[in-house]
């Protein structure tokens, strides 16, 4: 019998959230086209960002490619295809850990650039505060699941796929499953509330840049650069203004 706590937590606090993902979007690209950046700081500080950067971004998109993988392909498919339980479980723990690792990393190392260098310091917006809290608070919540069910074992096996999965997809399809929720250990449904919470956050601050995949460098023109002649023009030029060059080449004849 699902509760109405669980009902209001797992299907109602969800469907808000996405939409204030979906239509905050819409809002923002509407009425703040120019704020659609991520306000780049590497004018100010590029040593720290030269790593930082790379690591956090290839490590979060790994990050969200295992989601994909783990939330969104059901368990019976990747049987299907020969993959067994344990070689999805190697598979999940192993490359999470590194693409874990990666995000970690990459994230503290841009928190500190942001947080020491004085530039960089002042750009940074109240939103941007809570982005990475929020942002710290799902990455820390995620690697602490991977690390203590399924490396460490604490509190017994708990299979997301059957659970956390099947409730994650219903929200989509419409087939909702709180009560799959509702019995997931408190590491997951905490991870899963922040999560939506970031959702919810998302159209309201710099994230909104994953959606500005320049994709029309594909098909736009290509850019012709033509090499500058040494010819500037048939008019002599006037005193004081002659080329370098030219200067130079006079002084050695006299």
């Amino acid at each position: 019998m699902t509760s109405t706590a669980d009902t209001i937590l797992w299907v109602v606090i969800p469907y808000v959230c996405l939409a204030f993902f979906v239509l905050g979007h819409v809002w923002r690209y509407r009425y703040d086209k120019f704020g659609w950046t991520t306000r780049s700081s590497q004018l100010y500080e590029s040593r720290l960002l030269r790593w930082a950067s790379p690591m956090f971004h290839f490590g979060i998109l790994a990050v969200f490619l295992g989601h994909v993988m783990g939330l969104g392909i059901p368990k019976e498919w990747t049987e299907a295809v020969g993959m067994t339980e344990e070689i999805y479980h190697f598979l999940a723990v192993s490359i999470g850990a590194v693409a874990g690792v990666c995000t970690v990393v990459g994230m503290v190392l841009l928190i500190y650039r942001r947080r020491t260098v004085g530039p960089v310091f002042s750009a940074t917006t109240p939103m941007d505060k809570v982005m990475y809290l929020v942002l710290a608070i799902v990455i820390f919540l995620g690697m602490w699941n991977t690390i203590a069910g399924s490396i460490l074992n604490l509190g017994g096996h708990y299979d997301y796929r059957e659970g956390v999965s099947v409730w994650f997809r219903g929200i989509f399809r419409f087939d909702l499953h709180p009560e799959l929720m509702a019995e997931a250990p408190f590491g997951f449904q905490a991870h899963g509330m922040s999560a939506m919470l970031l959702f919810a956050l998302w159209p309201f601050t710099r994230l909104v840049h994953v959606f500005s995949v320049p994709l029309g460098y594909l098909v736009r023109p290509y850019v012709v650069y033509r090499s500058k002649s040494s010819r500037l023009g048939a008019r002599a030029p006037r005193a004081g203004w002659e080329r370098v060059e030219r200067t130079r080449e006079t002084s050695s004849r006299r």
